[in-house]
């Protein structure tokens, strides 16, 4: 009972990804270290940019653009999977823990947890505002048709 890899080809498609996320990463983390016993904020942003971009890009795979499915494993999978880094956040969460910086390390676990959600959140509607039909940007009929007057209201003396 043997569980199969998917194909050599998509697993490239993942490590090439992942190599870009990974570096830009530990390239950030290395230009921007955290103090110790400060919030880890290059972590908790990389995990927010994540999200945000992660239910972004899904959303307009998914909803607007036909593109190979070997963009989803490069750029979802393989990249933003390697530049987010929840592994980092459980060390960096144990390290203020055991540095006795209780405050820090429940905002940053919060900011962490409710920014994650809203970022993806946001990502996810803008996402589905980019894959909706273009609308126009007034409330004006289209020309050639008029608007009725007193459409939605209730006859004089009458009505509930």
């Amino acid at each position: 009972m043997g569980s199969r890899l998917p194909p050599s080809r998509n697993l490239g498609y993942v490590a090439a990804g992942g190599a870009v996320g990974a570096v830009a990463r530990v390239a950030l983390a290395t230009w921007f270290p955290a103090l110790p016993g400060g919030l880890p904020w290059v972590t908790l942003v990389e995990n927010l940019v994540g999200a945000f971009l992660l239910a972004l890009v899904l959303t307009l795979l998914t909803e607007r653009l036909a593109l190979d499915p070997a963009v989803r494993l490069l750029v979802c999978t393989g990249m933003l999977g390697a530049f987010t880094t929840y592994s980092t956040l459980a060390v960096e969460l144990d390290r203020l823990l055991s540095a006795g910086a209780l405050a820090v390390a429940g905002t940053y676990g919060a900011l962490t947890l409710v920014g994650g959600l809203s970022a993806a959140l946001a990502g996810l509607r803008l996402g589905q505002v980019l894959s909706a039909p273009h609308r126009h940007a007034t409330n004006r009929p289209p020309r050639g048709t008029r608007r009725r007057r007193g459409l939605g209201r209730r006859p004089e003396g009458g009505g509930r």
